[in-house]
């Protein structure tokens, strides 16, 4: 699945099913952001199933704030609409990958359970 861009009108609709979903936020202006945008496009084609989105945090400042991003590129996980994860920098592409396989094989029920 190719990336979608990720706005504040449509978050609610993109992380409110099922699923696991992969929020990049960055800035054009960035650096680091522009060299990880490749990895996180790459990757996204071979996780179909999983919505990889990206959040301008110029445009979308709101959705920053409510992911208290601080420094760009952060990289959150969203699944059965839980943050699961939260963290700036880039990562290569073997380190995205080993992340959202630990995403998937976590138990939500427990998850839920401990969150409770």
């Amino acid at each position: 699945m190719a990336t979608v861009e990720l706005t504040k009108d449509r978050f609610d609709e993109t992380v409110d099913g099922d699923g696991l979903v992969l929020i990049d936020f960055w800035a054009g202006w960035c650096a680091p952001c522009r060299s990880f945008a490749p990895v996180y496009e790459r990757v996204s084609e071979k996780h179909p199933d999983v919505v990889f989105a990206k959040v301008d945090t110029e445009s979308e400042p709101e959705l920053a704030a409510a992911f208290e991003v601080t420094s760009i590129p952060t990289l959150a996980i969203v699944r059965d609409r839980m943050v699961l994860f939260a963290q700036a920098g880039a990562l290569p592409e073997n380190a995205l990958e080993d992340l959202i396989s630990q995403a998937e094989a976590l138990d939500m029920d427990e998850v839920r359970r401990r969150a409770d």
